[in-house]
């Protein structure tokens, strides 16, 4: 209880502390990248609480794009990419908190990117991907437990060979994977999904709108989010499911760009979703936002330090974090 003068005790403040409510700490982070050809080894990041410009992290391992992300709530995770040509499938860690370099954390089964990640607190999931330097994607899905180091380990298989880079999604349980392109150049409006904690191939949850590659997957613990992406064009739609249930995805509002938001990438907190990368092809360094619970058009949040497609994206307080 309040003394005389109506202030709280240590004790009792202590008490009723998990009344209180407390502000959102959740970190974004991206990484890698390439503007016109080359590639970056820029790590930045941002805290969600408030809308405004990210801010340099550190550095990658190695320099790369079609780097993929995955994260628990302390330790990030990014997975394979290409160096223009040449294929790398090196995973690096960071701890989300601090700011510093990338370590090594180690290797993909395979030397491919554009694969889709995603995660739950215990484990980062990869899935598809394309070999860099010629038309062979994969259909594999591997694992890494995020709280440890080594190599990624088999998990299944998708129900045929695509890439979809950053275009999945997920709560505690389930993973979702969002759209892709095959090996022929072909663009897909499948969406499957597999549970993190087992092993085993995709099951069927139903198709995007329309068929496009290279979506933006986000969410909170209960709805997923797609935006994004290439189609007969950029596309500059937004998307979204229930992830614990099946079924089409429903339309949820449009990216600020107006030419579209092609080649996009995504995070989250349990409120808001953040989309960036590119708008009809063309490199930006805009970021979108949107409020996962409701539906509409995106609004501006900030800009990244750079301009470049391609990026790894990851957050400490995503969907699958609970």
């Amino acid at each position: 209880m309040p003394n005389y003068n109506g202030v709280w005790s240590l004790s009792t403040q202590y008490q009723y502390d998990s009344g209180w409510p407390k502000p959102d700490k959740t970190r974004a982070v991206f990484a890698g990248g390439a503007p016109d050809g080359d590639v970056v080894n820029v790590i930045q990041y941002r805290d969600l609480a408030t809308a405004g410009n990210f801010s340099d992290f550190g550095d990658l391992t190695v320099a790369r794009r079609t780097v993929s992300g995955a994260s628990s709530s302390t330790r990030g995770i990014f997975f394979t990419g290409d160096a223009g040509s040449s294929p790398i499938n090196t995973i690096d860690y960071i701890t989300i908190a601090s700011t510093g370099n990338a370590s090594d954390f180690g290797d993909a089964s395979a030397l491919a990117g554009r694969c889709a990640g995603t995660s739950n607190s215990i484990r980062a999931v990869w899935m598809g991907g394309r070999t860099i330097g010629s038309a062979t994607t994969k259909d594999s899905i591997e694992y890494n437990t995020i709280a440890s180091t080594g190599n990624a380990t088999d998990f299944g298989n998708l129900s045929a060979a695509y890439e979809s880079h950053e275009s999945a999604c997920s709560n505690t349980t389930r993973a979702v994977i969002q759209g892709g392109q095959t090996g022929a150049g072909a663009n897909i409006d499948n969406v499957e999904y597999i549970t993190i904690g087992t092993t085993g191939n995709t099951t069927d949850f139903g198709n995007l709108s329309a068929v496009r590659r290279a979506p933006a997957g986000a969410g909170s613990v209960t709805r997923g989010l797609s935006a994004g992406g290439f189609g007969s064009g950029g596309v500059n739609i937004i998307e979204f499911i229930t992830i614990a249930t099946t079924g089409d995805h429903s339309d949820f509002g449009d990216l600020s760009g107006s030419s579209g938001g092609g080649g996009s990438i995504g995070t989250s907190n349990k409120t808001i979703a953040i989309f960036t990368d590119s708008v009809g092809g063309n490199y930006t360094n805009t970021i979108d936002q949107v409020t996962i619970a409701s539906t509409g058009d995106a609004t501006d949040f900030g800009d990244t330090t750079n301009s470049v497609n391609g990026k790894a994206s990851l957050s400490s307080g995503h969907g699958g974090l609970g």
